[in-house]
């Protein structure tokens, strides 16, 4: 919570109004990991996201119904984990699939059985008298392919082979399918029809697929709003001759928010999409800094001001929304390991791969939204970084455009020539010494002295500085302007 408070005070501290909902966003309920909670009522978030929110509850409640479903029928926990083993040799065992169809989007679970049977028994004296009268009710009541040994000729009913639109929860083959029978031996592969899980499994996918729809409509409102909000920063930074622009300001604002990598990391040791929590952290540090050289303050035009509270606002909007998939994502997690604990049946693997669902990944629509911002808000502005020289560092004012295509100042250039270097510095290509008057790049020039004229003044005075020293010695120093 103190995150959340810090930052909204700083905000108000320079006018701008803080999003309306709190920022740590949290769940009523179960604590599930530090900090986070997991359940069904969901607090700081706008109503029509809560609808769509996974039902937490209702799954739960769900899930006990398939958990009675199954020991009704013999398969209590202990004895799934046992039928499900892939260490065993059992003569009876569990296959248990979520098969995704391909002229659909929904998984359909599917628990199948393969039975050894001697004389039309079920050879395993480890079956509790539940489980054998169960798997001795499913031999004989459902329609199923029983291939019986006769006339010394052995065949083998194998499960079928799985399609490429099949998502399993492997069990191993059952052993006794590569055993030899022999005449009183049978082999059956039987389909257990369960109700509640096809339950289960029909509410989480029909909650995924909302969740689904949600994003993607929530993520065209937050392009939109970052084309909005493009056109407006180009109005305010758009260079003018009366120095009536923001530009300089807009441009460091900009700097400071790549340093801050809110949602993205590029660094060695921490890179990749940032958590919800240390995203809050970053915005809150680039926040700090904008007010810290008081850029905010310094905005000439009241147009800026507002554009940067909708920036603001963007990025806010862009973290609640990361909190609102993590929570979800979460969600989903803990009630399929919770499925997983009480069936032992494996599905918390297998279900994510089986929906395919792109947009569930927490990091998807920042990643997306944060592509876009630096497209079409973050390009506007010039940065200098793109701008610079690769030898000297500075502007490459005067820039020199080689015959390989690499721009280097015109100073460095003449440094190159003057040592007889006819190789490209970057490209290694054989083209310093060919470079002429007809290289230098005029309408680049002209577009450095409109969006940095700044940097642009600070090179023509560093290269007076250089070509005095070069023809009147160390002790030149650069005439100041006088008004007598």
């Amino acid at each position: 919570m103190k995150f959340a408070h810090a930052f909204k005070q700083s905000l108000a501290s320079q006018g701008i109004t803080p999003s309306p909902f709190p920022l740590p966003i949290i769940l009523k309920g179960v604590v599930a990991a530090p900090q986070v909670a997991v359940t069904h009522e969901i607090i700081g978030f706008p109503p029509h996201w809560v609808a769509y929110a996974i039902p937490y509850g209702q799954l739960k409640k769900c899930l006990k119904k398939v958990q009675r479903e199954l020991q009704e029928l013999g398969l209590d926990t202990e004895t799934l984990r046992a039928l499900l083993d892939p260490n065993t040799d059992s003569p009876v065992a569990l296959n248990y699939t979520l098969n995704a169809s391909s002229n659909s989007m929904l998984v359909r679970p599917k628990l199948t059985v393969y039975i050894h049977l001697h004389e039309g028994n079920i050879v395993d004296a480890s079956l509790t008298p539940t489980t054998r009268q169960f798997f001795e009710k499913v031999s004989l009541g459902f329609s199923v392919d029983v291939f019986e040994n006769g006339g010394g000729s052995a065949i083998l009913n194998m499960p079928r082979t799985k399609t490429a639109d099949e998502a399993a929860v492997d069990t191993r083959p059952p052993s006794f399918t590569a055993a030899n029978p022999t005449g009183s031996e049978s082999y059956e592969t039987k389909e257990v029809p369960l109700v509640f899980d096809g339950v289960f499994f029909d509410m989480l996918q029909s909650d995924v697929s909302n969740l689904d729809a949600l994003q993607a409509t929530e993520q065209n409102q937050l392009n939109q709003e970052v084309k909005e909000l493009g056109k407006q920063v180009s109005q305010v930074s758009r260079p003018s001759r009366f120095s009536k622009s923001d530009l300089d300001r807009w441009r460091r604002i900009f700097e400071l928010y790549l340093d801050a990598e809110i949602f993205f990391a590029t660094h060695e040791r921490d890179h990749g999409a940032r958590s919800s929590q240390k995203a809050l952290q970053q915005l809150q540090w680039f926040q700090g800094q904008v007010k810290k050289q008081q850029l905010v303050s310094a905005f000439k035009l009241s147009e800026s001001q507002s554009a940067f509270s909708r920036f603001l606002e963007l990025n806010l909007s862009l973290l609640k929304h990361l909190q609102f998939q993590e929570l979800n994502v979460l969600a989903i997690s803990k009630i399929l390991k919770k499925f997983d604990k009480r069936t032992s049946l494996g599905v918390s693997r297998a279900f994510p791969t089986a929906i395919s669902s792109r947009r569930l990944l927490s990091d998807r629509i920042a990643r997306e939204v944060c592509a876009r911002i630096a497209e079409e808000l973050v390009s506007i502005i010039p940065q200098l970084n793109d701008y610079l020289c690769p030898i000297c560092y500075s502007i490459a004012y005067q820039p020199v455009r080689l015959d390989c295509q690499h721009v280097f100042c015109i100073r460095c250039i003449i440094k190159i020539q003057r040592r007889q270097e006819e190789n490209c510095p970057l490209c290694r290509a054989r083209v310093v010494l060919n470079a002429s008057a007809e290289n230098l790049d005029v309408e680049l020039e002209k577009f450095m002295k409109k969006y940095f004229i700044k940097e642009v003044k600070e090179k023509q005075r560093d290269n007076e500085i250089e070509r005095g020293i070069e023809e009147f010695g160390p002790g030149y120093t650069r005439p100041e302007c006088n008004v007598m």
